[in-house]
């Protein structure tokens, strides 16, 4: 279903998963995503996601980190910009 973007399977695979009795955390995992299911599906279907915005968030946080307690906004935005 992730690798070959078949999204419109969702339904009936949290169905099965809600349907087992082993396994109580993939139970409770399928009935969650329950709460947005439009969201998963399209996400599922798509072929576009966001891992390289992902990465510039990444990015920036971890330049944030490294420099706590040491400068203000200006020095970060500096750092960004010249990364």
């Amino acid at each position: 279903m992730l690798t070959h973007l078949q999204g419109d399977r969702l339904p009936e695979w949290i169905e099965a998963a809600s349907a087992t009795t082993e396994l109580p955390s993939l139970r409770h995992f399928a009935q969650h995503l329950l709460r947005d299911l439009d969201a998963v599906t399209a996400g599922l279907t798509l072929s576009w996601n966001s891992g390289v915005v992902e990465g510039h968030v990444n990015r920036i946080k971890m330049l944030k980190r490294q420099m706590f307690g040491r400068a203000g906004f200006e020095l970060l935005r500096k750092r960004v910009l010249l990364a």
